[in-house]
């Protein structure tokens, strides 16, 4: 039987609906902040509780006032589906409320879909989670701007309508299996998280060797001189798009915040701007610049290495440039034991937005030893996380493999590519 939902063709004795054929959807309400008399402060589910995967995450609660007969009305029971309703990371996502929250209510990110009686939540779940990665939940929103997944689409949604007993044994096989395919994926989260932290331990030992930072003495083996010591600090070109492009200016690629991370210098997305004759001489980029992130993920670095004529860098980057005898990747090294321990946040402003800007990154003062002994450290430490970057993203690809190999399962399940209703 050919049917409308996105991968064609489902087990040919299902009937095909819509989401408002196995049961009610609501959207919840509006954010209200101030009691209007006679209200009750309770808990709400919104967007961010429903993880990716179905997950339904608790820790991290918000109250609001409801009046009682809005509480009546938006409760959340065991069955009931939540999907988030608005959001570019977020739309569609969809979780399985699986016991009674007595006393909460939901805001207006999220709808509810109740099921009707002996249609099971679950399998609506693990349906809209495969459509969702699929991407039709994306194309089906016909995204312009802000996507919404608005309470009239979701319930127009197209789907398979097993019986209710097929329905529970298709939940129940897939409740199965991905339980043993989570366990997997969380074994190899804590592994990648141990190889993080054994990366992170060698550095902080090789290049501190047990000295605080905070609190360096006189009697310091190694002395702590500030950056502009040994490095000429620039701050990067403020971006002036919409300024109009004089005939001596010349549009050129830049790196900003986005593209330095831990793994290197990113240009799978890069974006352009004018820059003048002056400001291409003073902001150029050279091999053994040590780029650092001024605003965002303040003090992540990347060490060039090689020259790259024709890019330069926006206000987002410092560009450190050695002018002494140092191996820059020692400092980037340095700045990364700095980042992750919150001393770069110690040292730089309490402000709501952090920003490592130019003086505080001149001043900041870092473990200077002679440049051999860098050399050798940056050589060792090269050696060292390049063998734990290689052990990481092979686990990062075997979790990759397992999602995929989850996905595929549900899909197969919800669609009737596997038999798994034999009896039902």
């Amino acid at each position: 039987m050919s049917t409308p939902v996105p991968w064609g063709d489902t087990k040919p004795s299902w009937m095909i609906g819509q989401v408002k054929h196995l049961g009610s959807v609501t959207l919840g309400k509006m954010l209200q902040t101030k009691d209007t008399g006679q209200d009750v402060l309770a808990p709400y589910m919104r967007a961010a509780n429903a993880q990716p995967d179905g997950v339904l995450s608790l820790d991290d609660v918000k109250k609001m006032w409801f009046s009682p007969s809005e509480l009546d009305d938006l409760t959340l029971r065991q069955g009931d589906v939540v999907v988030v309703e608005g959001g570019q990371g977020g739309f569609g996502r969809a979780a399985y409320v699986a016991e009674d929250l007595d006393g909460w209510g939901f805001q207006n990110s999220i709808n509810r879909i109740r099921p009707n009686a002996d249609n099971d939540g679950r399998f609506l779940t693990y349906y809209l989670i495969a459509l969702r990665a699929t991407g039709f939940i994306r194309r089906y929103c016909n995204i312009v701007s802000m996507p919404h997944l608005t309470a009239e689409k979701l319930a127009a949604i197209p789907l398979p309508l097993p019986s209710g007993s097929q329905q529970r044994a298709i939940a129940d096989h897939l409740d199965r299996e991905t339980a043993e395919i989570d366990s997997l994926i969380a074994a190899q989260e804590r592994f990648v998280r141990r190889l993080h932290e054994r990366r992170d331990g060698l550095i902080e030992h090789y290049v501190l060797r047990g000295i605080d930072p905070l609190h360096v003495g006189a009697d310091s083996p190694v002395p702590f001189l500030p950056v502009g010591r040994n490095y000429e600090v620039v701050l990067g070109k403020m971006l002036d798009a919409g300024k109009e492009v004089r005939p001596t200016d010349k549009i050129l690629p830049y790196i900003r915040a986005a593209n330095i991370q831990d793994s290197g210098l990113v240009l799978d997305d890069v974006k352009e701007m004018p820059y003048s004759p002056s400001e291409i001489r003073r902001l150029d980029l050279r091999a053994g610049d040590v780029l650092v992130v001024e605003g965002g993920s303040v003090g992540t670095s990347v060490v060039l290495g090689k020259d790259m004529p024709g890019w330069s860098f926006q206000k987002t980057v410092n560009r450190a440039r050695p002018t002494g005898e140092v191996d820059p990747r020692f400092l980037a090294y340095t700045l990364r034991i700095y980042r992750d321990r919150g001393i770069i946040s110690v040292l730089g402003n309490k402000s709501t937005i952090a920003h490592f800007t130019a003086e505080k990154l001149r001043a900041l003062r870092v473990p200077s030893p002679p440049l051999g002994d860098q050399r050798r450290t940056a050589d060792h430490l090269d050696g060292e996380t390049a063998k734990i970057n290689k052990l990481i993203a092979k686990t990062q690809r075997h979790m990759e493999l397992a999602k995929e190999r989850r996905i595929a399962l549900i899909t197969a399940g919800v669609t009737g590519q596997i038999d798994i209703t034999k009896g039902a």
